[in-house]
């Protein structure tokens, strides 16, 4: 078999001892301190970059997922408002204004004596549904608080 070329520089006089001995330290001492990197840098770098990637793929999804979830709670705050809406169209059998704020402005429907009486304590609720005013029940605006806060114009708090 062959000798090594440590072995071969030594022979040749080109190296004493020393040298050799020193040299080997210095191949253990750095064979020891890559013990955890066997990967060149450019393997370390397409890795490092793959992380990333995957890390912008996981942050993009749970971004579409939160989008994706706030449009099917739109879609269950407007199924709600629809199912459980009360009809105050007639403008005929509703002649009380209840007046009511929204943001700095002052706004209006009109309902009857009874509605207004159970919006002011709290057992009905206005919600916004398309540039509308809608009066639900107030266990409804409950489940849309839950899902839209900003659907929700009035809901006075019941007294117990």
């Amino acid at each position: 078999m062959g000798t090594s070329f440590q072995d071969q520089l030594l022979k040749s006089g080109l190296v004493n001892k020393k040298q050799v001995k020193k040299s080997k330290q210095e191949k253990h001492v750095s064979r020891k301190k890559n013990k955890g990197e066997k990967t060149s840098p450019e393997i370390n770098k397409a890795h490092q970059e793959k992380l990333a990637k995957e890390k912008r793929n996981r942050e993009l999804n749970q971004q579409l997922n939160k989008e994706k979830q706030k449009l099917e709670n739109l879609v269950q705050v407007r199924q709600l408002i629809e199912t459980n809406r009360l009809d105050i169209r007639d403008v005929n059998r509703y002649d009380e204004p209840y007046h009511f704020a929204l943001g700095k402005k002052i706004k209006k429907i009109f309902v009857n004596d009874k509605i207004a009486q159970q919006l002011s304590l709290g057992q009905l609720a206005i919600v916004k549904l398309d540039d509308q005013f809608e009066v639900i029940p107030a266990r409804v605006a409950k489940q849309i608080i839950s899902r839209d806060q900003n659907s929700l114009v009035v809901l006075h708090e019941q007294e117990e």
